[in-house]
């Protein structure tokens, strides 16, 4: 079993920051590609920020420049540091990794909710 646990969500004014971070455990060969997403009330999950194993990043065009992504494989962890934050980030941001147990799985955390108050 595959357990992804999210931390660093939580309530910021306009112009903060926040960092998330995303911690992969449990019984597994490797990890393939991480990811961020989130989904905002009435809106489809959408995806933020990705990072492959070996450090390519993709990013939405709605937060390149002020997000960025990182992964340290040691920890098996992703993280997101969101600078620059607006309202429009309001959502829960959840964590996805493609994880290899035999076959490549995708896993997905519980989601952290993010608040930007304006």
């Amino acid at each position: 079993q595959v357990q992804l646990v999210e931390s660093g969500g939580g309530l910021v004014q306009a112009g903060g920051s926040l960092r998330l971070s995303c911690a992969a455990s449990g019984s597994f060969l490797r990890i393939n590609g991480m990811g961020w997403y989130r989904q905002a009330p009435g809106e489809q999950r959408e995806l933020v920020a990705a990072i492959t194993s070996g450090g390519s990043t993709n990013y939405a065009d709605s937060v390149k420049g002020r997000f960025t992504i990182s992964r340290d494989n040691a920890k098996n962890t992703v993280y997101l540091q969101m600078d620059s934050l607006k309202p429009e980030d309001t959502a829960v941001y959840y964590c996805q990794a493609n994880v290899a147990v035999g076959p490549w799985i995708n896993y997905w955390g519980q989601g952290t909710q993010v608040t930007v108050s304006s």
